[in-house]
């Protein structure tokens, strides 16, 4: 299978076309770190987007990922429950958003445009930070990419490879 990877960016937090948190959306850091649950998130949240390369991570792997100071965890939860989550990964004086995305049953409820705009505040809010990146492909949601682009994010990068899915 032929997969594009779309690669964007934004240099100024005065890119960010944010849209606001709905009340009963509640974001919250996990200030905590704990790898089994930033995996247990990925799997979660990860299956119907096919991400699977971390699934044969070690603990050993998760746990340097997960715990080094310049990674940081936001949960989205609604009435208690999980609705989705973000991780930041800062480089120098980059910051990636190293996974973003909502529960297959959460989408096209008008909460991932929020949830990336608290995402992208985040990332802007870290002291230094002169870059926001993250990337996507054709295989993660059909809306990722238009939502990326709406919050201010702009393509600089796009891959074309064949990709064996599992």
């Amino acid at each position: 299978m032929v997969i594009t990877t779309y690669y964007l960016e934004m240099h100024s937090a005065a890119q960010i076309r944010g849209k606001p948190l709905p009340a009963e959306l509640e974001v919250r850091e996990c200030e905590l770190k704990q790898y089994q649950f930033n995996r247990f998130l990925y799997q979660w949240v990860g299956a119907p987007w096919h991400w699977t390369d971390n699934l044969k991570w070690s603990d050993g792997q998760w746990q340097a990922l997960i715990e080094q100071p310049n990674h940081r965890t936001w949960v989205a939860y609604v009435q208690g429950g999980i609705v989705g989550y973000y991780e930041l990964l800062r480089r120098d004086d980059a910051v990636e958003i190293l996974y973003f995305g909502l529960l297959e049953r959460f989408c096209g409820q008008g909460w991932g445009g929020a949830l990336l705009s608290h995402a992208l505040h985040a990332a802007w809010a870290w002291p230094g930070t002169q870059r926001v990146w993250l990337h996507t492909c054709t295989v993660d949601h059909p809306h990722a990419l238009a939502n990326y682009q709406a919050r201010g994010l702009q393509l600089y990068r796009q891959v074309e490879g064949e990709e064996q899915l599992d």
